[in-house]
């Protein structure tokens, strides 16, 4: 996924409107996520009707006022607008966490015919190694909300942060435990002089 934006510039939605023009910027921001790429046009009365849905959506699934552990998702708005003025008004009604290509990148165009898209909205979801999981995600996210992305996850066969997190601690708690233990036992084997290379290693 990474590779399809490289050398090029994502900007997030932002005040400042911030752009990511680096390999390392590119990668930090789109590296091991699944990504939803969003083709919509600010005049499609579709699309207005669909982006409080997107926006609740992902929201739920980055903000960390709804969930501890932010999900490994990105979301692009890919504009099909036909002047850059509706891009900026649309752009103004998405969440500020979304990415999009400049309106002056041809590689807008590029992405249309590459993906096939026919319609708008459509959200093209990749996975990591852009594989596609769905060619068009808008009526399972309207369906199945949040829950969906717990299927898109499985099948990009991604792991949790928070499990990861959670085994990292689980891990050091487990050692932090036993270490007296096997001070003790150390101490014991030294004692009864074994602490030598003729001791047996303790299995500590």
């Amino acid at each position: 996924m990474v590779d399809m934006f490289l050398e090029r510039v994502l900007v997030e939605n932002n005040w400042d409107q911030d752009e990511l023009n680096t390999e390392r910027e590119i990668t930090g921001i789109l590296e091991n996520r699944i990504l939803m790429l969003f083709f919509a046009a600010a005049d499609s009365a579709k699309c207005q009707e669909f982006v409080p849905i997107l926006n609740d959506f992902f929201k739920r699934l980055k903000d960390p006022a709804y969930i501890e552990y932010p999900k490994l998702l990105a979301l692009i708005y890919i504009s099909v607008d036909q002047t850059e003025e509706k891009q900026e008004k649309f752009l103004k009604e998405l969440h500020k966490k979304t990415l999009f290509l400049p309106f002056e990148d041809p590689y807008r165009q590029e992405l249309q015919v590459m993906f096939k898209i026919t319609e708008v909205p459509t959200v093209v979801v990749l996975r990591p190694d852009c594989s596609v999981l769905s060619p068009n995600a808008v009526q399972e996210i309207r369906q199945y909300g949040c829950d969906c992305f717990s299927t898109w996850q499985e099948s990009a066969g991604l792991v949790e942060r928070s499990f990861m997190l959670n085994e990292e601690f689980d891990n050091l708690n487990l050692r932090t435990a036993t270490d007296p233990v096997r001070r003790l036992k150390r101490k014991d084997a030294e004692a009864d002089g074994g602490g030598g290379d003729g001791g047996a290693e303790s299995p500590w």
